[in-house]
């Protein structure tokens, strides 16, 4: 019997011709199949999009293949895609739903099968799980139905199109990006040889300003770094930023859902900073108002910025499926998580790096201050936060023992502080009476234990992450 496919946090990842295999990847669409077809849905047809990995455009067309053998029709992206411009596509496509082929910010050796709904946002928990069960039971006893590429292109089953135009478009209506292009500023773009290459150029492109892209080719070994914009990956955007005596920095994932930000002296800005200064924007200088949305790793900075613009801040656990459902219900200013993912309200509710960049971009025009700036001034209001997060590999038995060792730990202190609050909704949550707080979480994605910190300075941080290792047994 085949190994069962697990969907983590957000899809299902695995090590290509490892697990993530062209026979897999068809059971998952067929899996995607069956549950459209229980819930009465799939006559508006699919999207499907797909990222820069190693043979990710012939995975896509293999997924392809199986829905439109199902009657379904189909529309695929002619080249990669990132996934916001895939799921933006699928509500102006008036579409039911997407496949995306991707595997995020994993390193190269991994792919992805990714499943977005109506809306264009992650699928909840219910449909992931049926999905999931679809899947397991065709590679069990199941039948897949397929159909030729070329046999579906000739039958109108499938289609392509280009969905750059009408994502910039979009985009236009909720930045000014032609003021944007006036301003005599230089930027530097990392797009990690992932999906977003040539994204923000061809955006900004035109006018005074100077957008310099790095790591510009597809290159599914993304060598020298694994795709995710965090710190230790964005050395040569600190360089480059420095070099170019440029304002900013900013870097995508693998599929350009996520961002990070290198400042003008090429600090790196870490994603909770990132997340507080996006919302200072909208509630400072945009004057905006509505809830924040942020996942439980993320920093409690927006509680305190809610309390100032006296805006209602609500935490889910982690993964933009359950961001994206409290977006809705309360039309929230923004939603995020502590991985650097980030969506706003008018566009879908879904990350984007891209549109992201465009924000901050646009915080640091009208300001007229550079992001080091930002940051103090986020700091004046809010205090100082220092926030810091450990991942350690880790075996699937090694696992159970430790998810066994610390649930039942009883911790009451810890250093000098007292635990006052326990959340165990997503992993342990350690909150402390300084505000300090401390997670122990297992990734849904990886084989990793995620241990995050947040302090009013730097060395208690790492006293925290410290404790949570030793309690973890790491």
């Amino acid at each position: 019997m085949p190994a069962r496919i697990k969907f983590g946090t957000d899809g299902w990842r695995a090590i290509i011709a490892g697990d993530f295999t062209f026979d897999n990847v068809r059971a998952c669409a067929q899996g995607v199949v069956d549950h459209l077809k229980n819930d009465g849905l799939g006559k508006r047809g699919l999207v499907i999009g797909y990222d820069t990995r190693f043979a990710s455009e012939d995975f896509a067309a293999a997924a392809a293949e199986v829905i439109a053998g199902n009657g379904i029709k189909v529309i695929l992206f002619p080249k990669a895609v990132p996934t916001p411009v895939t799921s933006y596509a699928v509500t102006s496509l008036k579409a039911d739903g997407a496949i995306i082929i991707t595997a995020s910010h994993n390193p190269g050796n991994y792919n992805g099968f990714k499943y977005k709904v109506a809306t264009g946002c992650s699928a909840p928990s219910e449909t992931i799980t049926a999905i999931e069960i679809n899947t397991n039971n065709i590679l069990e006893k199941g039948t897949i139905n397929s159909i030729n590429l070329k046999e579906a292109i000739r039958k109108k089953l499938v289609s392509f199109h280009d969905p750059f135009q009408g994502y910039a478009k979009h985009l236009s209506k909720l930045i000014d990006i032609e003021a944007l292009k006036q301003h005599p500023l230089k930027i530097v773009i990392d797009s990690m040889f992932g999906a977003g290459i040539g994204y923000f150029k061809n955006l900004l492109d035109g006018g005074r300003m100077e957008v310099h892209e790095i790591n510009r080719v597809r290159n599914p070994l993304f060598p020298g770094i694994q795709p995710e914009p965090i710190a230790k990956n964005l050395g040569k955007l600190a360089r480059h930023v420095i070099r170019d005596d440029a304002i900013v920095g900013f870097a995508t994932d693998g599929d350009s859902d996520r961002i990070g930000i290198v400042d003008e002296n090429g600090s790196f800005l870490n994603s909770q900073e990132v997340f507080a200064l996006l919302a200072m924007y909208f509630l400072e200088v945009r004057k905006e108002r509505g809830a924040i949305v942020k996942t439980l790793t993320s920093t409690d900075m927006l509680y305190k910025l809610g309390d100032l613009y006296k805006v209602p801040v609500y935490e889910t656990p982690v993964g933009f499926k359950y961001v994206a459902p409290i977006m809705i219900k309360e039309n929230a200013l923004l939603g995020g998580e502590e991985s650097g993912g980030y969506g706003f309200r008018g566009h879908i509710p879904e990350r984007d790096g891209i549109l992201a960049g465009l924000y901050f971009l646009d915080f640091i025009i009208r300001t007229g201050k550079s992001p080091a700036r930002l940051l103090s001034d986020l700091f004046n209001k809010v205090g100082p936060h220092f926030y810091d997060r450990v991942d350690v590999h880790i075996t699937e038995e090694a696992k159970q023992q430790t998810l066994e060792k610390v649930s039942q730990s009883r911790i009451e202190k810890i250093g000098t502080q007292k635990v006052i609050k326990l959340d165990t909704r997503d992993g342990f949550r350690y909150k402390l009476e300084d505000d300090s707080w401390l997670l122990i979480r297992f990734s849904g994605t990886e084989p990793l234990i995620r241990i995050y910190a947040e302090s009013s300075t730097a060395e208690e941080v790492q006293r925290l992450l410290q404790f949570g290792q030793d309690m973890a047994g790491m």
